[in-house]
């Protein structure tokens, strides 16, 4: 590796995973950053997924450490902030990967407490963390945020919390870079079309009745690019990209990583 985050310390939400034989997106970033010589604070809500991250960042070589939070509470946000300072000695890079959909559906059949807990997580969870890293980050006169969005922000409607929770995270990106930008603070999203992860695979099968391989093909055949979905992989390298300072003057873009799907027509 090239050392592309060399001296940068980086917190990523959500780096534990749902098990499965493939790679999350959460987890790919933390080990890809610890790769390229960052730090990490490897946040999960379940502690024990955050700790198997960062002890395979630990063991090939990088630097890591492990905090259970939930992104929902303002308190957990603040302790993720105080854990990375405390831990890393500062904060240069802010990983927001975070995204339920559990009992989600269209709009006549959404039940108010899903609606309640999507966008709990998945848009006001961002902002808390945002919030509390924003003091820390002007500080010290300058950072990289990162925010996990999907191709659902522009297109479905099937899922309308999850489908107005990532629209919501397009329009919070952009919103903080503008307000951010005088301080150095960059905050940028990547908007993802179908990933072959742990949680999107195995959690419609589970979901569905289906087997994880007759979700995987049916998926595959509808990505234009190979005719193949992304893995955490191609999140990770996007991220690492933005979070770079190879990305110095980028902020409030909203990066499709979607293999051409959200420009098919037809």
């Amino acid at each position: 590796m090239s050392g592309r985050l060399a001296g940068k310390a980086a917190v990523v939400v959500g780096a534990g995973q749902t098990p499965g034989e493939t790679v999350g997106n959460g987890r790919a970033m933390a080990l890809l950053f610890a790769r390229e010589g960052a730090r990490v604070l490897c946040v999960d809500r379940l502690l024990e997924r955050a700790e198997e991250t960062a002890a395979m960042v630990v063991e090939e070589g990088g630097t890591a450490a492990a905090l259970g939070a939930d992104v929902a509470r303002a308190a957990d946000c603040a302790r993720i902030v105080e854990a990375a300072t405390s831990q890393l000695g500062r904060l240069d890079i802010l990983i927001n990967n975070v995204g339920i959909g559990g009992g989600d559906g269209p709009a006549h059949r959404l039940e108010e407490a899903a609606f309640d807990r999507i966008l709990a997580v998945n848009l006001k969870g961002m902002w808390l963390t945002i919030k509390a890293a924003l003091p820390v980050m002007r500080e010290q006169g300058g950072g990289a945020i990162v925010n996990i969005s999907s191709l659902a922000a522009r297109a479905g409607g099937i899922q309308l919390a999850y489908e107005l929770s990532k629209a919501g995270v397009n329009r919070l990106t952009t919103s903080v870079a503008q307000s951010n930008a005088r301080y150095g603070v960059r905050c940028n999203a990547i908007m993802m079309g179908y990933m072959d992860t742990p949680m999107a695979v195995s959690g419609i099968a589970q979901a569905s009745g289906r087997s994880p391989a007759e979700v995987r093909a049916e998926r595959d055949a509808r990505v234009p690019l190979g005719g193949k979905m992304g893995t955490g992989w191609d999140t990770a390298y996007a991220a690492l990209f933005l979070a770079s300072d190879e990305a110095a003057f980028i902020s409030g873009a909203i990066l499709p990583v979607d293999g051409a799907m959200g420009v098919r027509i037809g």
